[in-house]
């Protein structure tokens, strides 16, 4: 069996817009051309990939099946191509990624020094600031591309795409009375004082779930340093809400909260329409087929358990991301 590059190419943006047309103007080549290459691709296969009705065009158990796998054949081919470029070239490949204050940069730097092996002149600037303000240097271009939190609104020139959904945590001493809980049941929440990130992107959609009937959570302490915080919470002045993945330090533990009220959908965007630097593309590409379970368990098990009855590895590990 032999997969050409352009027929795995041509079949990829037509699952994306299960639309024959709208895939060959994607792929720069006649409606014909495109429906001509994944026939072939269905014939090297062994079966249909795409039900091909008038009004509507779906994929196939078996195009569902083969998708994700056809996906990264494509991003290691891309990546591929990138590095022999890159090596021909000797051109340093700037890459400019924005975070909210809820995303750590430990959620990428797997995926970076992944990059930086098929990009060797990659640079990376990481700015942080809030979803509008991403938002607003996405459309400047002083940023190529940015991670958010759901619930952003979105100028129709933003494409977005959904990473991963996560919960959000108690993180205290572990020397707090709480610490030793396995969950924290919602009346609690009024006893603990808490240490606010200034900035958060989630403080009202918590404070509306766990404090509805109550004039919000009992915030003493303030600060925009995530590391100020988190000495903070070491030294039992409070406690933070955090992302389940963000890293801690050693002396901080997670407890979850009954029923998980406050998860987020983590997100990527980037302009739409404009044209990707082979670094963007490559993070892109990377970032979307990326497995993030598999990632996420990773940066728990190196920040402790997330509750008392996890047996997991603890690391010193130093991040950012708390939320209130």
């Amino acid at each position: 069996m032999q997969l050409q590059f352009h027929q795995v190419r041509y079949f990829l943006a037509l699952a994306r817009t299960l639309n024959f047309t709208r895939a060959a103007e994607q792929c720069n080549v006649t409606q014909p051309a495109l429906t001509k290459a994944v026939h072939k691709l269905e014939q090297e296969l062994g079966g249909a990939l795409i039900h091909r009705e008038r009004h509507l065009t779906q994929l196939t158990e078996l195009g569902k099946m083969i998708l994700p796998t056809l996906e990264e054949i494509f991003a290691a081919a891309e990546a591929v191509w990138l590095q022999a470029r890159g090596y021909k070239k000797k051109t340093i490949a700037p890459l400019k990624i924005g975070l909210v204050p809820s995303v750590s940069a430990a959620l990428i730097t797997e995926l970076l020094v992944e990059l930086a092996t098929i990009i060797p002149d990659l640079r990376v600037d990481l700015r942080e600031t809030d979803a509008n303000g991403l938002v607003a240097m996405l459309l400047d271009g002083e940023i190529n591309a940015a991670l958010v939190g759901d619930a952003v609104e979105l100028p129709e020139r933003i494409d977005r795409w959904s990473l991963f959904e996560e919960r959000c945590v108690l993180v205290l001493s572990r020397k707090h009375p709480m610490a030793g809980r396995t969950v924290i049941p919602l009346p609690d929440l009024h006893e603990v004082v808490f240490l606010e990130r200034l900035g958060c992107d989630v403080a009202g959609r918590f404070k509306q779930a766990c404090f509805a009937d109550n004039p919000g959570p009992n915030v003493v302490h303030r600060s925009d340093q995530e590391g100020h915080l988190q000495q903070m919470a070491s030294a039992g002045f409070g406690a933070i809400l955090a992302p389940e993945h963000a890293p801690r330090l050693p002396s901080l533990t997670a407890i979850p909260i009954e029923g998980d009220p406050v998860r987020r959908e983590v997100q990527l965007l980037a302009v739409a329409g404009r044209q990707y630097s082979p670094a963007l593309d490559a993070f892109i590409k990377v970032a979307r087929v990326r497995d993030w379970t598999s990632a996420l368990d990773k940066l728990r098990h190196s920040s402790g358990p997330a509750s008392n009855n996890d047996n997991v590895r603890k690391t010193d590990a130093q991040g950012a991301g708390s939320l209130i």
